[in-house]
């Protein structure tokens, strides 16, 4: 069960499609409009589209605090309620649930099975290794733990929902409920290194992704990758400040130091006139990374997860221009782990910010391809799938 926008469901997808490989029967509850093909998954509806909802509104914290009651109330409830209703009518000997369906151990003490948190970035099991993504970036030493608080208190600003979800299960909310059995985490170990005080039900696994793509690229973005040396730019779900002027000053530094430029649009992070398409600029919503950023000379985006773990096994130096949430904390380690030049905050992208960015990727190059090699012998879905077994 999974609730956000394509970073939150690829993810689900791949892993549900090695369990059903493997001879599991499986379903994948989660939102609409996330773009990511189910194709051989059995997908039910929870109903919501955070997609739908980046596009009317952006992302920004100060949205969200504004637009609370009158959209995060409704599309969480939907999430939690949703979830219920779904694993009440499949009835699994597990759940698997991303954060954000606080239903979860609702749905594992009414059912009396195990349930799993799927952790996709390192915000809930607290740790002093490092603060909670989507908090600070500067190290707080033994008060790191302090940042994973805020997590713990979500249920308290969604009871109303939990209190549906609960009448639906046929239980109450004031039982005792049950800890995950499980925590995965789909993230590289050689990006994150395993902390010494998580306990050993928190697993570090590696990237959800299949071993296999079915995925083809369209003749004219193959003919475009295999033209020549190029920068991929891209956003994902991100939409935010002026999406033109932005891909101007993508444009105007990739073709000062002499790169061909491939742009995803994706939820309108960015975008440029037609006048400035040509031989030289492609523009299309998206592409898949596995297909495309093997052959970038840098990866340009904004330093979600799942591109910055594609970009490395990629073995593309990224260029991060964070927006919100766990982003910055990305940004900041792979610049302390030297594989990528320090983050660009998005108010500060222009030609000549992304032109010494581009300038500095070569500097990074020769770390990215080794970590890329030690990336690609990874296999996290199988390592998920392993532990979830192992449960039931």
């Amino acid at each position: 069960m999974t609730a956000g926008s394509r970073g939150d469901v690829e993810p689900f997808l791949a892993l549900a499609r090695t369990a059903a490989r493997a001879g599991h029967d499986v379903q994948v509850a989660g939102p609409d409009g996330s773009g990511v093909s189910s194709e051989g998954v059995d997908l039910v509806s929870l109903g919501v589209d955070y997609s739908a909802v980046i596009r009317d509104q952006g992302v920004s914290i100060g949205a969200a605090l504004r637009n609370y009651r009158t959209v995060v109330k409704p599309i969480m409830r939907g999430v939690i309620v949703g979830a219920a209703r779904a694993a009440a009518a499949f009835v699994p000997d597990v759940v698997l649930a991303h954060p954000k369906v606080l239903s979860a151990p609702l749905i594992a003490a009414a059912l009396d099975i195990p349930h799993v948190l799927v952790e996709l970035v390192p915000a809930v099991t607290p740790t002093r290794a490092f603060p909670a993504a989507g908090t600070v970036t500067a190290d707080l030493g033994i008060l790191n733990r302090l940042t994973y608080l805020g997590t713990s208190h979500a249920s308290s600003m969604f009871g109303a929902a939990l209190d549906e979800a609960a009448g639906q299960l046929g239980i109450s909310r004031d039982q005792r409920l049950p800890s995950p059995a499980a925590t995965l985490l789909p993230i590289t170990p050689t990006l994150l290194e395993r902390p010494a005080d998580w306990p050993a039900s928190v697993h570090l696994t590696g990237p959800w992704i299949e071993p296999v793509t079915t995925e083809v690229l369209p003749q004219d973005v193959s003919d475009f990758v295999a033209g020549g040396p190029f920068i991929y730019a891209g956003f994902g779900s991100m939409s935010a400040g002026d999406p033109i002027e932005r891909g101007r000053a993508v444009i105007s530094a990739a073709h000062a130091h002499g790169y061909r430029v491939l742009m995803a649009t994706g939820l309108g992070g960015v975008d440029v006139p037609d006048r400035l398409r040509g031989a030289d600029v492609m523009v299309v919503r998206s592409v898949p990374h596995g297909l495309t950023l093997p052959r970038a000379s840098a990866a340009m985006h904004h330093g979600g997860i799942g591109t910055v773990q594609a970009a490395a096994r990629a073995g593309a130096p990224s260029i991060i221009v964070p927006f919100i949430a766990d982003q910055p904390f990305w940004g900041a380690m792979l610049h302390r782990r030297g594989l990528a030049p320090a983050p660009i905050p998005r108010r500060r992208v222009s030609a000549a910010s992304l032109g010494r960015a581009i300038q500095a990727t070569s500097a990074y190059r020769g770390a990215v391809a080794s970590l890329a090699k030690t990336m690609q012998t990874e296999q996290g879905t199988k390592a998920a799938l392993e532990a979830i077994e192992k449960l039931t």
